[in-house]
């Protein structure tokens, strides 16, 4: 755990008590801070409790003595609707911060490398940490994936903290100083949270404005927005600051993919240096990309090409993002139940073919344009959830549908289909989130592959 020390017998208010709640409550507790914990949850409360920690009604406190609220990520602060105890905060002046900028605020000597975009970060935030652990660097992998940052252990100069880094984190962020930000992708995603595209692009391009100076940024160049943005920093910045990635054309000076090999041209010397067809994981393009972005940051943290590549061709991959299940004679079965987007849909239908697709949840969004070049590739779509009937209105006439009572249902349906097939792939890659049925991807994913390996040959 990493002591915070900047709040030393001062207040704080820390309001939502899930994992990143309780990790910053403890973290300030050990740095002697006034902490004042509260969850409008009772079962959130009562684990809280149970981990020692004292809890202390918001609701009822006097918000003209404390100078700091640190918000949870999921608790809005100003779209679609701000939290009234976000609102009586601010009324009184106090800041509204993250666990993230606890961490900006002490003063730490190891590097620290940011990760953000709609789709990938997770996976790029493993591979580079795994790549680092391969050539024994010292390093620490978290923030908005896997363990909260203040969860993380201390690192000394020698040291590097990786880490994935949200839209709502990055709003709450003012002294966060990055020695490498990492600007993946864009498309719409939490648009109710940012009051639409342009507020999310705002909070997407905050990683970009915390690079200490004289420091690198790697931006994605395959999508409109990022493009937009990456070619406004090569202005801002200088060129030699900023690394370009695509896997769709050459990009001078940077990382890119072609004819399914990866290319560095950074120093402009291009060279392929992987094979990226031949890796046993990391499936699709999407993945391509993952590794694009990865292999460029391990280049400029110093690790060798080869170091490098030997350390992508090891890694496993993450649980829920295109794994593969099990196999039934010719028919496979790949749970992608991160993909809560339409675009994280589009590049798992993209990866592969004969598709029995399975979507549905909550839906983010309404315009299928990214699904659209690979529809062709499904040989029919078995929905679920909140969005079924909303998915099968825009999916009319462009391929065929069914609704279906639950994930149970979907499976089961999709398997006496595919079994009149020669060769097929059940997909669940939900193109929605999962909280009308689930706890979360996850529990989805595990739900999923749960009833197919309950399946009868």
């Amino acid at each position: 755990m990493i002591r915070i020390n900047s709040f030393t017998n001062k207040s704080i208010a820390v309001f939502g008590l899930g994992k990143t709640g309780i990790s910053s409550s403890r973290a300030l507790l050990d740095g002697k801070a006034n902490v004042l914990a509260w969850d409008d949850s009772v079962e959130a409360r009562s684990r809280a409790k149970s981990k020692g920690l004292r809890l202390t009604d918001l609701y009822q406190v006097n918000w003209n003595d404390i100078d700091t609220l640190l918000l949870s990520p999921g608790i809005p602060d100003h779209f679609p609707i701000p939290h009234p105890l976000v609102e009586r905060a601010r009324n009184s002046g106090c800041e509204v911060i993250c666990d993230i900028e606890l961490l900006a605020r002490e003063i730490l000597d190891p590097k620290i490398i940011g990760i953000t975009g709609t789709n990938g970060k997770s996976t790029t935030t493993a591979l580079i940490g795994h790549i680092f652990g391969e050539n024994n660097r010292k390093y620490q992998i978290g923030g908005n994936f896997g363990i909260p940052a203040l969860d993380l252990e201390t690192l000394d100069d020698s040291g590097t903290y990786i880490l994935e880094l949200s839209s709502y984190q990055l709003e709450r962020v003012p002294s966060l100083l990055l020695d490498l930000s990492i600007l993946m992708n864009i498309s719409p995603d939490h648009l109710d949270r940012h009051n639409g595209m342009e507020g999310y692009i705002n909070a997407k391009k905050n990683i970009l404005m915390s690079l200490k100076p004289d420091s690198k940024a790697i931006i994605g160049m395959d999508d409109g927005f990022c493009r937009g943005i990456c070619l406004e920093y090569m202005v801002k910045k200088g060129g030699d600051n900023i690394i370009p990635v695509s896997i769709k054309n050459r990009v001078p000076g940077g990382i890119y993919v072609d004819g399914g090999r990866l290319f560095d041209d950074i120093g402009s010397n291009a060279k392929a240096v992987l094979y990226l067809r031949d890796l046993k994981t990391l499936r699709g393009a999407h993945n391509w990309q993952n590794i694009a972005f990865s292999y460029a940051a391990a280049k400029l943290s110093g690790i060798s090409e080869q170091d490098t590549i030997d350390a992508i061709s090891s890694f496993g991959g993450l649980k829920h993002r295109q794994n593969f299940v099990r196999k039934i004679g010719s028919i496979e079965f790949i749970n992608d139940s991160k993909a809560t987007n339409i675009d994280a849909a589009s590049r798992a239908l993209e990866a592969n073919t004969e598709i029995f697709w399975i979507a549905g949840g909550r839906l983010k969004e309404n315009n299928i344009d990214s699904l659209l070049p690979f529809l062709g590739k499904v040989l029919h779509v078995y929905l679920i959830g909140e969005a079924a009937d909303a998915l099968s209105k825009l999916l009319n006439n462009l391929v065929p549908t069914t609704i279906c009572e639950n994930m149970n249902d979907a499976v089961n349906s999709a398997y006496i289909a595919a079994l009149e097939k020669k060769s097929a792939t059940i997909l669940l890659s939900p193109a929605c989130s999962s909280f009308d049925q689930y706890r979360n991807f996850e529990e989805r994913g595990n739900t999923f592959c749960s009833i197919v390996n309950k399946l009868e040959e």
